[in-house]
């Protein structure tokens, strides 16, 4: 893959529904909201009653503001459970796919220090099944109250910054405490990468 594939997850149709409770939980009004964003509150009330989408530009500028933060005490507690993990797993912006933490065992798949890829966007390195699969998280309700976990089976990809390997994938979807949603991706079964001889 040399280009990078659209982000799903940030699919401006699902993108009214996570702005409107972060503005609950946040207690921001449209107007301020609507200013945050360089919109007007009109523009901003009619993407959250779903008359009208936002462009390729606002809805960028949604993802940012929307960007899930390991802030609050709860929050950077789930970032420790995650780094203190025993599993292959790791926690990203379900928005921005940048990653916020992750296991040691997940860590051992990166070719780079850590450091390297946190804050970043690990979309980048997904696999063509990963690819898949967040393509069809709208139809599997994965934006709904209550979002059931997803999971597949995905091949091996390796970069210069990680390696995939062949495994079992799941994806579960929090909110943390600003609104903003976050995903845990665990693999099991993992199959160790062999060279080719």
């Amino acid at each position: 893959m040399t280009t990078e594939p659209v982000i799903h997850s940030g699919d401006p149709r699902h993108l009214a529904r996570s702005l409107r409770t972060w503005r609950a939980l946040r207690r921001v009004k449209q107007d301020a909201a609507a200013q945050l964003l360089g919109i007007s509150q009109p523009t901003l009330s009619r993407w959250e009653n779903g008359r009208a989408t936002p462009s390729a530009d606002e809805a960028q500028r949604l993802r940012a503001l929307l960007a899930a933060r390991l802030d609050s005490a709860a929050d950077f507690t789930l970032g420790r459970l995650v780094r203190q993990s025993s599993q292959p797993v790791h926690l990203i912006c379900d928005l921005t796919h940048r990653l916020l933490a992750a296991s040691p065992r997940r860590q051992a798949q990166f070719h780079v220090p850590l450091n390297d890829l946190l804050g970043r966007a690990l979309w980048r390195y997904a696999t063509e099944d990963i690819v898949r699969a967040e393509a069809q998280l709208a139809e599997r309700g994965w934006y709904e109250a209550a979002p059931p976990e997803v999971s597949f089976d995905t091949g091996a990809r390796h970069s210069d910054a990680l390696s995939i390997l062949p495994c079992h994938m799941r994806w579960v979807r929090l909110q943390l405490s600003d609104g903003s949603y976050v995903r845990l991706v665990e693999s099991t079964n993992e199959q160790p990468h062999q060279a080719p001889a």
